[in-house]
C-alpha cells in the first residue's frame, strides 16, 4: 500500500488504532530496509566529557515523535510549534489547538481533522473513571506528601488495569505488543485528569468530589472542570499548555526514563509512573514552580512595581550567590524557547495588565544581557518554565506545588506516543555498556594496564 493511499485513509477514519496499524506495518518495512543497508554506519563520536557530563549531545536514542533543534526549538513530527499552532484543530470557538490534535500528530505524523481529535476526547472521557483501589490510595495519602509523589504512586497503582501486562502474561506475540501498549496509553491518558483532580481537591479543597468527565467536552476542558475552574480563559490556557508541552524529544530525563523502563516490557502505567518520579526533580519538571518562587521573592523585596534597576540588582545578587535565574537557560536550545514565546503572547493578549505578567516581560528584557555579561551560561534566553507558573496564578490556580502535576499530564501525550512506537518497532531492552574511570584512563592512554592501579604509570600526572 502506497504512502499516498495511507494518508488518504488517515484523513478519513476517526479510528486512531486502525490508522496506527497501517502506519506501523509500513514503517517497520522502512526501518528494516534502512538498517540492512546502513546499520553499520557511524553517526557520531562520544567523548569522555560527554560520559561525565550527563551524556549530553550523544546521539544514542531513537524517538520518532519529535526532535529538538538548538536554533529552531521543538519540532513535532517535523513541524515547528508555530506550524502546529496554525494547523492543528481547535475547540469550537477556541483560538488554540486541542491537545488531542498534538497526540494524533505525534502518533501518526498527520494533522488530524477536528472529528478525529474529538474522537479522542470522547474515548478519554469514557475511560476517565478510576478503579476504586486507586481512589482509596489517593484519599489515604498524608497531606504533607508532595502532589507529584502522589501522582506517580497513583499512576503506578493503575497497573491493575493494564491490558499490556495481561496480554504479555498470556503469551501475546511481540508483533502485537504495540496494540496493547496503545490500549494502555489511551487508558492512562484518560485517567490522568481524574488522578490529578483528586490530588488537587484533597490537598487544596478539603476533599471535595470531582465531576465526571463529559464525552461532549475536550480533554483539557474536562480537566479544568474537574479541578473546579470554569473560567473560559483558564480552560483555553489549559488547552495551550497541555498541547505545547506534550513532547520534547526522547533524551530529557522523563522521556528517557519512560523509554528505559518500558524497554524491559514494563507496562505503560509502570513506565509512566517511573517517568513522573524523574519529572519531579527540581531541575526538571519541578522547575516550573521555582520561577514563581523567585518572582515572589523579588516582589516581596521591591513590591509589584519593580523597576528595571531593582531587577538588575536582584538578578546579579542571585547569580553572585551561586544560584541560577530560574526559567532561563536550556541544555540544548540556543535561542528563546518557542514555548515561552507562545505563552508570553497568550499572556500579553489576555492578561496584559497583570503585575506578574509585566514582571515576566521586564525579566525577559533585563536577564539575557546580564547572563551574556556573566559569561557562565551557554543560553541566555528564557525556556518554557519562565511564564507558565505566572499564567496559572493569574488565571486562578494559585497552588504552585500542583503546577508540575499538570505539566506531567501534558508530557504523557508525547512519551506515550513514543512508547507505543517503541513496541511497534520492537526495540530491545536498553542496556548500554558502562566503564569505570580506571578503564577510561586506560583507553585514553592516561595510565598503563600493568597490574594494580597503584603500580601503574600515571602519564597525565607527569
Amino acid at each position: 500500500m502506497s504512502l499516498s493511499v495511507l494518508r488518504k485513509i488517515s484523513s478519513l477514519s476517526t479510528d486512531l488504532k486502525e490508522i496506527m496499524a497501517k502506519k506501523i506495518d509500513e514503517h517497520r518495512k522502512v526501518v528494516q530496509e534502512f538498517r540492512e543497508k546502513y546499520g553499520s554506519k557511524v553517526v557520531g563520536k562520544i567523548t569522555i566529557d560527554q560520559m561525565y557530563g550527563g551524556m549530553r549531545g550523544m546521539k544514542c536514542l531513537l524517538t520518532e515523535t519529535s526532535e529538538l533543534d538548538p536554533e529552531e526549538g521543538i519540532r513535532f513530527r517535523n513541524r515547528t510549534l508555530p506550524e502546529c499552532l496554525e494547523q492543528l484543530p481547535k475547540a469550537q470557538g477556541g483560538e488554540v489547538p486541542l491537545p488531542e490534535g498534538f497526540f494524533w500528530l505525534l502518533m501518526t505524523g498527520d494533522i488530524p481533522t477536528y472529528e478525529q481529535a474529538k474522537s479522542l476526547s470522547q474515548q478519554w472521557a469514557e475511560q476517565a473513571e478510576l478503579p476504586p483501589h486507586v481512589v482509596t490510595i489517593l484519599n489515604n495519602f498524608p497531606p504533607t506528601l508532595h502532589p507529584m509523589a502522589r501522582f506517580a504512586a497513583a499512576i503506578t497503582a493503575c497497573n491493575t488495569e493494564s491490558v499490556f501486562a495481561k496480554a504479555y502474561k498470556e503469551g501475546a506475540p511481540e508483533s502485537r505488543h504495540w496494540e496493547f501498549a496503545y490500549d494502555d496509553a489511551m487508558s492512562l491518558l484518560a485517567k490522568l485528569p481524574s488522578i490529578a483532580a483528586i490530588i488537587y481537591r484533597n490537598t487544596y479543597r478539603k476533599g471535595s468530589s470531582i465531576c465526571a468527565a463529559d464525552p461532549a467536552k475536550d480533554w483539557a476542558h474536562n480537566f479544568a472542570l474537574m479541578l473546579g475552574h470554569e473560567n473560559p480563559g483558564f480552560i483555553e490556557f489549559m488547552r495551550l499548555f497541555l498541547g505545547i508541552h506534550s513532547d520534547h524529544e526522547g533524551g530529557n530525563v522523563c522521556a528517557h526514563t519512560v523509554h528505559l523502563v518500558g524497554s524491559a516490557l514494563s507496562d505503560p502505567f509502570l513506565s509512566f509512573g517511573a517517568g513522573m518520579n524523574a519529572f519531579a526533580g527540581p531541575i526538571h519538571g519541578l522547575a516550573i514552580q521555582e520561577v514563581l518562587v523567585w518572582i515572589t521573592k523579588l516582589m516581596e523585596r521591591y513590591g509589584p512595581d519593580v523597576t528595571e534597576e531593582q531587577l538588575k540588582d536582584f538578578v546579579w545578587e542571585t547569580l553572585k550567590s551561586g544560584q541560577v535565574v530560574p526559567g532561563y537557560g536550556h541544555a540544548v536550545l540556543r535561542k528563546t524557547d518557542p514555548r515561552f514565546t507562545t505563552q508570553h503572547n497568550f499572556a500579553m493578549k489576555h492578561l496584559p495588565n497583570e503585575h506578574l505578567v509585566k514582571i515576566v516581560s521586564t525579566v525577559y528584557k533585563v536577564v539575557p544581557p546580564i547572563l551574556r555579561e556573566y559569561g557562565k551560561v551557554k543560553n541566555s534566553w528564557p525556556n518554557c518554565d519562565a511564564p507558565s507558573g505566572v499564567l496559572f496564578r493569574c488565571l486562578g490556580l494559585k497552588e504552585m506545588q500542583f503546577y508540575t502535576v499538570i505539566f506531567g499530564a501534558s508530557r504523557a501525550l508525547g512519551v506515550m506516543a513514543s512508547l507505543v512506537w517503541d513496541r511497534a518497532l520492537r526495540l530491545p531492552m536498553e542496556q548500554p555498556t558502562s566503564v569505570t574511570t580506571d578503564e577510561l584512563m586506560q583507553l585514553a592512554g592516561a595510565i598503563k594496564k600493568t597490574g594494580h592501579f597503584e603500580e601503574r604509570k600515571v602519564n597525565y600526572l607527569q
